[in-house]
């Protein structure tokens, strides 16, 4: 029914409607007006979020270097919502005091800049760390300042299944809680249930824009309708938002006009609606996180594989779900991403069938596609053991032991190997940790050796140590390491030892392996 008779029909019930809806939603958008920029700049507007009030101004603390000048205090037998996590220590094999004496504060502010520099080894260490259980730290006051920031990190790699499942074990409904589990649903195809979630709770505040989303959802047309009117009576929807939900309430209204100007940043709820609309917005310069939206069924097959070569990049989705999507049917068309599902196919097939010739001569095929994708963690991890159960022949069985070397199996392919020449001696050495008698062959290859045959561990790593600040101390490695893929050797030589320090050997021998073995400086 189109918006305007819709209006015309309720304009007696509208007058009233209004006062009720502005008593229950003014507040609420009005603190949305003040509210403060999440970390996190695409957060969908849908409820209002409380305005801290400001504390009292304090002297400026002054530090005489990086580290932080003092340790926190702690609140005992208040509530610990930073405690919340999906991997036991007894999973990670990380303490329970990972943040040991660290600040609240600092801590959040390492995770959201921690740079993991496009290794899979140290993005798994990552994802490790935002998911673990742990202590809240001392100074954390149950105010899940920690929790917010490790799920917002968890958002911007992409890792939305695991962000919903961290907000679930926080078990918090509160504001900013709710806004990030709405989005994860707006993204993967979710979004009723967050709706229900949102109209039943007493303690949420919809925006205009949302409720009326929801509404519509619902079914409710007549009642999206009349918010809108509201909202527009109360001032409380921008042009933008305006022109938006009236298009989305009745897109046959304007058939003919034009597009609507696509938004500068747009909001999950944002994009939702452009693609109800019949504007779908690509997702390809959008966070990454709009990457889920286009595994939804209602997606084309392009557009599935392209979102998850972007999400198997940032080691936010298994391989297997690559896997899966490259199988589903034959190429359509050629170049591009079909010459890419082309040759994974063709190997898949020879490989299927146990004819080493065939893999061989398809293997260096697929194997340059996805390298140049720079997918080839996870297509190590899916096609490694196959590989080594075939006897390769040519260059194939030389590019079968390197690929190898990327996957979870990399200390049993080594061991089964006998090297070649020195280069393939060091990556044997690298790979079982014994790198005694082999010589590197480059600048990157002594940068490893040296953490692995005279570490010593930097001094700001100590320090973070001696105050069993464990999870900084991981934090500072990686991005020690990222400082020496882009030129600093020093910094893998740093970051390593302390991986291997603190006995997080399998990281370090899989990070070096992918320094050694993928192309990812600069």
């Amino acid at each position: 029914m189109p918006i305007d008779k819709v209006l015309r029909g309720l304009t007696e019930r509208a007058s009233v409607s209004c006062a009720l809806l502005a008593l229950s939603l003014c507040a609420g958008t009005a603190a949305r007006a003040e509210a403060p920029l999440s970390a996190i700049d695409w957060l969908s507007q849908s409820v209002a979020v409380p305005v801290a009030q400001p504390l009292p101004p304090e002297e400026p603390a002054v530090s005489a270097g990086a580290l932080p000048a003092d340790v926190a205090v702690s609140t005992l037998d208040g509530p610990a919502p930073d405690a919340a996590g999906l991997l036991s220590p007894q999973a990670t094999g990380l303490p329970r005091a990972l943040w040991g004496l660290g600040r609240t504060d600092e801590i959040a502010a390492a995770l959201t800049a921690a740079d993991p520099g496009n290794l899979p080894a140290l993005q798994s260490l990552l994802l490790t760390l935002l998911l673990a259980e742990a202590e809240a730290p001392a100074d954390a006051a149950g105010r899940g300042v920690l929790l917010l920031a490790r799920i917002d990190r968890l958002l911007a790699m992409g890792a939305l299944d695991q962000a919903q499942a961290l907000l679930e074990a926080g078990g918090s409904q509160a504001p900013d809680f709710f806004r990030r589990s709405f989005d994860v649903a707006l993204l993967t195809g979710t979004e009723d249930r967050a709706c229900e979630v949102m109209q039943a709770a007493p303690d949420l505040a919809p925006t205009f824009p949302a409720r009326i989303f929801c509404l519509a959802r619902s079914g409710d047309w007549n009642a999206a309708a009349l918010t809108l009117r509201t909202a527009q009576a109360l001032g409380f929807v921008t042009e933008e938002e305006d022109a938006l939900l009236s298009r989305f309430l009745d897109p046959d209204l304007y058939e003919g006009e034009g597009d609507l100007p696509a938004p500068a940043r747009p909001t999950p709820l944002g994009w939702r609606m452009m693609e109800a609309v019949g504007e779908p917005l690509s997702t390809h310069t959008l966070p990454i996180a709009f990457s889920h939206a286009e595994l939804r069924d209602a997606a084309g097959w392009k557009a599935q594989i392209e979102a998850a070569e972007r999400l198997a990049r940032a080691g936010a989705i298994e391989p297997n779900l690559l896997l899966g999507l490259y199988t589903e049917r034959l190429p359509a068309a050629s170049g591009g991403v079909w010459d890419r599902v082309e040759a994974f196919q063709r190997l898949d097939a020879a490989l299927t069938s146990g004819n080493a010739e065939e893999a061989s001569r398809r293997l260096p095929a697929a194997w340059a596609q996805m390298t140049g994708a720079e997918l080839e963690v996870p297509f190590a991890t899916l096609f490694s053991e196959r590989l080594a159960d075939l006897t390769l022949t040519g260059p194939a069985a030389a590019l079968a032991f390197r690929i190898g070397l990327l996957s979870p199996r990399y200390e049993r392919i080594a061991m089964a190997r006998t090297a070649a020449d020195p280069a393939e001696a060091f990556l044997v050495g690298v790979a079982r940790g014994a790198l005694a008698g082999v010589a590197p062959q480059d600048a990157m290859g002594r940068a490893v050796a040296q953490a692995f045959l005279t570490p010593a561990l930097a001094p700001d790593a100590q320090v973070l140590l001696d105050q069993n600040r464990l999870g900084e101390a991981l934090l500072w490695a990686m991005d020690r390491i990222a400082t020496g893929v882009q030129g600093d050797l020093r910094g893998v030589t740093d970051g390593l030892t302390l991986l291997r320090h603190v006995g997080l050997e399998d990281t370090a021998r899989r990070g070096a392996l992918e320094l050694l073995l993928l192309e990812r400086r600069g």
